[in-house]
Formats: structure tokens, C-alpha cells, sequence
């Protein structure tokens, strides 16, 4: 090829045979151009892309097959999936099961009991025991910023047991029952209710007996929150003997089970995981983001966890949130090969833990937190986070080693002097910094203007659109500088075949100083890092080893052919985020832009999946051309975005959600008299985009709808009911529908009584004694007033002794099952200047009517009628009460 070739036409190219060749083998030391054709830069990009449909989304996707009732006899030992799903349709037809209600407290803790019972008539009873226990503890703790009070919430113990074991290392199997009003819960969490009890089923007419008990604990009130777990772990006699639990959660209604948090401290957990797993599906990155609190949620892991200090799996099926607590959760939306491969794999782990010689002493096994990933599901990775922190140090050495040594042989090739190379490097990788910098910005930038535009959520029902939204411009991003340079700023000494090279120098010194930088701040994601620098070195020396180095592009090949394995990794890994964090989204509050979250995981997945493959797009002629199609893409998908195809909501499958609650208030002055009395709709907003998609409905009338910030300087909380920490957090965001008649609360009344009053004039002190009875769920918001500060009460005095922590005003969340015997309380509070007779303390008390026990007025129930079919409504009535004492 001579000078000529790079300056003729397009429609004057040679073949494309003798082309590649030509860009591939030209002379040794060539300082010439040479470029294939741009027209082969789509089929380029395009062969990535069918990678990811062709290989990462079967991969992702894939389930077992179903084990039937009929396949038992054939498959002795395995887990049954028809039968397990049988069960879930029963419990399915239950209903809502919110604590308190009948069908929660009644009815599913008499299936779930007269499950176990058929499970001890099919017991090898010659070989175990099994115990059945309904707990009904009454306790508190903090959580997150409020006191969580429950009494006589239940819970379904079962422990199974081999007559031949003398151990006292017990193994924990846990979820929970009930949920969230509306939703029958068959995902969340009836789909681990009935693996768990096909596994107890298992376990119980397995010929070989296991070592360790198992105790399945059946928990009834997760939703509240947390609160059956605690009173479990804390109170139960069988609590103390538990060494390790799996805890089994759902957090949408299909899909594969993904373990996202392990430990604390106990690797050896992950070697039994290794080992047994039949479907790995992990990732220590889950458990950070997860552990962030960037998701709106928590589990059980952390009661077991923080008030047992027992170490353990948490353990999630992730698929199809947009189900997830609403009226669509049901026995339908739960694939069958879910259940089977869920339940495949906690029974291959039950009876590798309840045989493990480390359960005997799990407090020896402690190595310090473990990094751990499966690969496309294919097999499962993990090693102790001190082996991470060696393993990160060394490959980023030798990667910049590797590097180094590149550079010379291009020096030496080149006939320029290592200082000229050395100061080309430093240019390139400030303009791939740079570039790196523009991959998280642009998508990020997009981001801000669809939000500043009140276009959020696009993608929520279309998720493709991000490829257009985020990803075009984070490749954009990533290639523009050095684009820009190789053009404006060419370089006759070096081939551009060196040039190109240097650029993916550039990218894995990069990623060497980022594996470094976040070991050295004691995190495990860095292991992305590593697999991509591996893969990145392994090329290079090959490449060094032979005589590819210096064979033009030869070099390319070795590259783009280790790169298929990263890539295919890093796009199933961020694929699996987005699966997840798409729906989460839509109920994440309206105080963050939720497209922030997902523009910076595609912009993660662009670095990290193309990071060694984008720079490519420079040896094809005429780049700048090729990074305007990317741009003109972008272009197309925005414009398709604020059409009605970005609209996010649809009927049953992707709803808006809208959380809201009638509520009759009465506010109560310093002298008993009522001030203000009024009835309307309270609204915690769920999304971005909080009610503006309805301000314009036919049906639904939003007149009057202001925010209730202005009433935060005057009332305690704001003079609203919010449930528990997540929405009182919010409550200057929320909304206020006032409502011209008074709502009618429904069932039982909600009384609140002064006891008594005591004075100690020596102490400067004042003690209030209160009773309060009413719903299953209720609130206390405590205000101190004057000056007053509150020094005791009978609630857990954790926030009082942590001011520096917590601040007023205070809340108190209080739920019961079946006891609903009245709470008695008292407050006591000091002056220091010991005046009591003007106001010292504000207290809200609150009713919930959550469940369907418990009837909605007429007009409630039209307004919830006249919300549009792609929005599901959580609603129920509730009473706010204001005293001041």
C-alpha cells in the first residue's frame, strides 16, 4: 500500500480482501497511515452487540427445567418444582397478608402449619425429628431513625433434626409471609415459602441423614420492618444454637436467585457456595451497592447479622420488579423454572452446610470478608479479601511492567528515544483520562437534561432506549479525544499502528491505578479491575513473546480475541444491575433523579465491557464520521424518548406507582381544644416524577395539591401520618389532596389516654404516663417543646443515649398480630428551668387501617377508581391525632 491508498475516495477503495491484508501486515517500523475502510466500522461495532443478544442474554435468561411430581420416582433426592408450585397457588389464593390482618395472623399460619404437619407424615421417622413452634414475640430496636415496636407478631418455627446427631450447630432457613396491602406476595417472598418448604420436605425423606438441625424459620412480619426476624434471633430458645442462615428474599417475581450479600467474615461460606451451587449466580459488587443503601430496601440479613452476630447468605431473586409489593405479585408472574432453579440450588447448599465441620466453630473459620463473582453463570470465583488485595497489587504491577516494556520495544522499533516515548504515552494517557472522564460525563449530562426537561424514567417500560440515552455517548465519550488527536495532531514517527496500541496502554494503566486506589480504600469491586487487566495483559504478552508486536494491526487479533470473554462478563454483570435497578427506580422518592443511577451504570458497562474495543473505532478511516453516527443515534433515540414511546408507565406491567392515605386529622391545643380538624389525601410520592403524568387525566382530580412543607415549622412531623422511616424521611416532599368531607375511619377506634402527670420540682423533671390502643399498626411522634429535652421513657433508650445521632422529633413505630392488648408508655422530660406550666412536649399519634379488614369510605374508593389502568395504587385510611402537653 503507498500513500495514495489513504486519500482515495470511498468509491475508489481496492477489495476488502487485499485491504486487510495490507493494514495488517504492512512493513515493520511503518510510520504510514493505514486504516481499514470506515464502511466496515458498523459491521465492527455491530459483531459486539450480536455478542451480547447471541451469548450474555441466553446465559442470563437460562432456567432448568421443571422437576414434576411425576419425574419424583425417577429423580429421587431432587427438588420438586411442580409441587412447590402447587403450594404457592394455595397460598396465592390467601390473599394480601398484611401483620395484623386476619388472613396474615389466621389463615397463613394455619397453612403453613398444616404444610409441616403433612411433611412429619411423610417423615422418615426413624431417622428424624421435627418440631413445629408458633411464635408470638412482643419487642423493639432501632431501626435506621425509629424506634420498631411489635407484640404478638408470629412467626412458624419448624426444626428438623437427625435422632443420630448430638450437634448443637444449627443451620437457619429464612423467610417471610406476610406483605405489603394489595399485593398477595406469591414473588415477595411466597416463592422462598414453598422452596423452603419443598426443601424441609427433602431434608425429611432424605435415606441419609445430615449432622447439623435446621431450623426453617417461616417469619410473619417482614414488611413492618424486620420485625419477625428480630423477634426470632433475640427471644426464640432455638436462636442461641444458630452458627450460619441463608436468608431467602425476593425482590420482583421470576428470574434466577442472586446471592448479593455473604458473611461477615466467613469465607468458608463461599467455598461450601463454590462447591454446591448448581446455578451460581454472585457478586461481591451487589453486596456493596446493596450495603450503600443506594437501594431502597433491607433485609433480614442485617437482624441475623447485627442482633446474632451470626454469619450467613442473603440470597434474592431480582427479576421483574415491577411486580415487586403491588397487586400484580401473584402466582402467574412466577415462572415455574424459577422456583426449580431456586430451589436446586438451597437444597444442594442445606445439605452441604447442615454436614460442615466448620459449623462447629464458625467463629475459627473468620478470614476477613470474601470477593467472590460466578462467570455467566457458568461456574463461581472467590478467594478471602486479603488474597484480593494481593492479587489486585500484583496484576496492576505487572501489567504496568508489561506495559513498559511495550513501550520500549515501540521506542526501539521506531528509532525514537524513550523520553520522546515517554512523553507521547503521557499525552495519550491524559487525553484517554480525559476520555474516561467525558464516558462518565455525557451520559451523565443526558441525565440532567432529560430530568431539567421532566422526561425521567423513559426507559422504564422501553429499556433499550438506553443504548441510545447512554451508551452511544459514553463510547463517544471514551473515543472523542484521541480521535481528535490522531487527526489534528498526527504523528509521523510512530505508525498508527503504535498509536492505536498506545491508547489501550493508556486504558490499562488506567485501570491498574483505579484497582490500586479503591483496594486502598478497602473495597472488593475492584476485582473488575483485575479480570479486565488480566485478560488485557495475557494478550500483551503474548504479543510481546511472539512477533506480533511489530506486524502492524497482528497485534489487534490477539487482543479482540481475549477481550471476548470481558466483555461478555462486564455486559451480563452491569445487565443484571440494570434488570434490577430499572423498576427500583420507579419507587425510589422523588428527592434523586433516578436517571443519574442508570446513565452511571451504562457508562461503568461502556468502560469497563469497551473499554479495550472502542479505541478500535480509530483504525477504521475517517473515525470522526463514524462517532457522528453514534452521535446522530443518540440524536434519534432522544427525539423517540420524548415521544410517547419514552412515556415510562404501562397497564400491569410497568405501573406507576402511588402510595396514599385518606387521613382525618384533629390537632389538639396546650388547653385541650381543638384547633384544626380537616380530612383529605396525603401522598408519599414514589418516583421522579411524583403526580405530574396525572395533573392532565380525565378521570383523576388533583385540584387543591399542595405540598405540605409549609406545615413542618408548625406540627410535629409535619401534621401527617407517615408510616415509618422511609416516608417520614420524606415527608417535606410529600403532597396534601384536601378532601371536603370528613374520611370515615373504619373498625377499631384509635384511643389515646393520659394516665398521669408527675412533677419533681427537685429534678426539674416531668413525667408523662400515656395508653394507647387501636389498628395493628400505629405511630408515636415525640417533640420535645420550650427548651425541654426528653431524659427518659419506656421505649429502647438507644436514641437518647446517641444524640450526637438522632434528633426530635422522634418516631415510634408500634404493630401487633394477635395480641392487640393497649400500649402503656410514659415520657419524661427535664427544664432547666423547671416551668411546666406552659407547653414542654408535642406528640403525634397515628392509626393505620392497612389491611382489607378494614372498609374504605365510598368516596375513597371512587377515588382510587378513577386512577388511570397503568397506575397501581397502595392506599388506606388513617387517623392523625396532634397533643400538646
Amino acid at each position: 500500500m503507498n500513500e495514495k491508498t489513504d486519500k482515495v475516495s470511498m468509491g475508489q477503495d481496492s477489495s476488502s480482501d487485499i485491504a486487510l491484508i495490507e493494514v495488517l501486515s504492512g512493513p515493520t517500523g511503518s510510520r504510514r497511515k493505514r486504516r481499514l475502510s470506515w464502511y466496515y466500522a458498523p459491521s465492527f461495532l455491530l459483531l459486539w452487540v450480536a455478542l451480547f443478544y447471541a451469548i450474555v442474554l441466553p446465559l442470563y435468561n437460562r432456567l432448568p427445567d421443571r422437576v414434576t411430581v411425576a419425574d419424583e420416582a425417577f429423580k429421587p433426592g431432587q427438588f420438586v418444582g411442580e409441587r412447590a408450585q402447587r403450594q404457592l397457588l394455595d397460598f396465592d389464593r390467601i390473599g394480601p397478608k398484611v401483620v395484623g390482618s386476619i388472613a396474615n395472623e389466621v389463615t397463613t399460619v394455619a397453612f403453613l402449619v398444616n404444610e409441616a404437619e403433612k411433611i412429619r407424615a411423610e417423615m422418615r421417622s426413624d431417622l428424624y425429628e421435627l418440631e413445629v413452634d408458633v411464635q408470638a414475640p412482643s419487642g423493639g430496636y432501632v431501626f435506621v431513625d425509629m424506634v420498631n415496636m411489635y407484640q404478638g407478631i408470629q412467626n412458624v418455627v419448624v426444626k428438623l433434626s437427625a435422632k443420630s446427631s448430638q450437634s448443637e450447630s444449627y443451620l437457619l432457613l429464612n423467610s417471610h409471609f406476610d406483605s405489603k396491602p394489595s399485593s398477595p406476595g406469591s414473588g415477595d417472598d411466597g416463592t422462598m415459602v414453598v422452596v423452603m418448604l419443598e426443601v424441609l420436605r427433602q431434608m425429611a425423606i432424605s435415606e441419609t441423614p445430615f449432622e447439623h438441625p435446621i431450623v426453617f424459620l417461616f417469619n410473619g412480619a417482614e414488611e413492618n420492618p424486620l420485625q419477625g426476624s428480630h423477634g426470632f434471633i433475640t427471644q426464640h430458645e432455638w436462636a442461641q444454637f444458630v452458627k450460619a442462615f441463608i436468608n431467602l428474599e425476593v425482590g420482583g417475581s421470576g428470574g434466577r436467585e442472586l446471592l448479593f450479600q455473604s458473611g461477615p467474615n466467613s469465607p468458608w461460606l463461599m467455598k461450601y457456595y463454590r462447591q454446591h451451587a448448581l446455578h451460581p449466580f454472585a457478586t461481591t459488587m451487589a453486596e456493596e451497592i446493596f450495603q450503600s443503601g443506594i437501594l431502597p430496601s433491607d433485609s433480614d440479613f442485617r437482624i441475623f447479622r447485627d442482633y446474632g452476630n451470626v454469619p450467613g447468605l442473603d440470597i434474592a431473586q431480582v427479576s421483574n420488579g415491577y411486580v415487586y409489593h403491588t397487586v400484580f405479585d401473584t402466582f402467574e408472574a412466577v415462572p415455574g423454572g424459577s422456583v426449580q432453579n431456586t430451589g436446586e440450588n438451597i437444597l444442594a447448599l442445606v445439605r452441604a452446610y447442615t454436614n460442615a465441620t466448620e459449623m462447629h466453630n464458625p467463629e475459627e473459620h473468620d478470614e476477613g470478608h470474601a470477593v467472590f463473582f460466578d462467570f455467566l453463570g457458568l461456574f463461581f470465583v472467590y478467594y478471602t479479601e486479603t488474597t484480593g488485595i494481593i492479587l489486585n497489587c500484583v496484576i496492576a504491577v505487572l501489567s504496568l511492567v508489561l506495559v513498559g516494556v511495550s513501550l520500549w520495544r515501540m521506542a526501539r522499533v521506531s528509532e525514537v528515544t524513550a523520553g520522546q516515548m515517554s512523553i507521547w504515552f503521557a499525552i495519550i494517557l491524559g487525553l484517554h483520562v480525559v476520555g474516561f472522564l467525558l464516558c462518565l460525563g455525557l451520559p451523565l449530562l443526558m441525565a440532567v437534561m432529560f430530568d431539567a426537561g421532566d422526561r425521567s424514567l423513559t426507559y422504564f417500560s422501553n429499556n433499550w432506549l438506553v443504548i441510545g440515552l447512554y451508551i452511544c455517548p459514553a463510547v463517544i465519550g471514551l473515543v472523542l479525544p484521541l480521535t481528535l488527536y490522531y487527526t489534528l495532531k498526527p504523528n509521523s514517527q510512530l505508525s498508527h499502528a503504535y498509536h492505536l496500541h498506545i491508547s489501550l496502554h493508556a486504558h490499562c494503566v488506567i485501570l491498574a491505578i483505579l484497582a490500586i486506589v479503591l483496594t486502598a480504600v478497602s473495597l472488593r469491586t475492584p476485582y473488575l479491575c483485575l479480570l479486565s487487566m488480566i485478560f488485557y495483559s495475557a494478550a500483551l504478552l503474548i504479543n510481546l513473546l511472539s512477533t506480533l508486536h511489530e506486524r502492524g494491526y497482528y497485534w489487534a487479533i490477539t487482543v479482540q480475541c481475549l477481550q471476548l470473554l470481558p466483555f461478555c462478563y462486564f455486559c451480563y454483570l452491569f445487565y443484571m444491575f440494570l434488570v434490577i435497578f430499572f423498576p427500583v427506580l420507579g419507587r425510589n422518592n422523588s428527592g434523586t433523579n433516578p436517571d443519574l443511577i442508570i446513565a452511571l451504570f451504562c457508562a461503568l458497562c461502556t468502560f469497563f465491557a469497551l473499554g479495550f474495543v472502542a479505541q478500535f473505532i480509530n483504525m477504521f478511516r475517517w473515525p470522526k464520521l463514524i462517532l457522528l453516527g453514534l452521535g446522530v443515534v443518540t440524536f434519534i433515540f432522544c427525539m423517540i424518548a420524548v415521544s410517547e414511546v419514552g412515556f415510562p408507565y404501562r397497564p400491569k406491567t410497568n405501573v406507576m406507582r402511588v402510595n396514599f392515605l385518606h387521613t382525618r386529622r384533629v390537632f389538639y391545643e396546650f388547653d385541650g381544644s381543638v384547633s384544626h380538624s380537616d380530612s383529605g389525601y396525603y401522598f408519599d410520592y414514589q418516583d421522579r416524577r411524583e403526580l405530574n403524568p396525572l395533573k392532565d387525566s380525565p378521570t383523576v382530580n388533583l385540584t387543591g395539591l399542595v405540598r405540605v412543607e409549609p406545615d413542618c415549622e408548625k406540627y410535629v412531623m409535619c401534621g401527617i401520618p407517615c408510616f415509618y422511616y422511609s416516608w417520614c424521611s420524606q415527608r417535606t416532599r410529600a403532597g396534601w389532596l384536601p378532601r371536603e368531607t370528613e374520611v370515615v375511619m373504619p373498625g377499631v377506634e384509635l384511643k389515646f389516654a393520659l394516665l398521669g402527670r408527675t412533677v419533681s420540682e427537685a429534678n426539674r423533671t416531668i413525667r408523662f404516663d400515656y395508653e394507647l390502643s387501636g389498628p395493628p399498626h400505629m405511630n408515636v411522634f415525640v417533640q420535645p417543646l420550650g427548651g425541654a429535652k426528653v431524659e427518659d421513657w419506656s421505649f429502647v433508650r438507644t436514641m437518647l443515649d446517641e444524640p450526637e445521632k438522632f434528633s426530635a422529633p422522634y418516631q415510634i413505630f408500634f404493630s401487633y398480630g394477635k395480641d392487640d392488648s393497649p400500649l402503656q408508655f410514659h415520657i419524661e422530660l427535664s427544664k432547666s428551668d423547671g416551668d411546666f406550666a406552659s407547653p414542654s412536649l408535642e406528640l403525634g399519634i397515628v392509626g393505620h387501617y392497612v389491611s382489607y379488614d378494614y372498609e374504605r369510605d365510598p368516596e375513597a374508593r371512587q377515588f382510587i377508581k378513577d386512577f388511570p389502568d397503568y397506575v397501581h395504587v397502595m392506599e388506606w385510611p388513617s387517623i392523625f391525632k396532634r397533643y400538646i402537653y
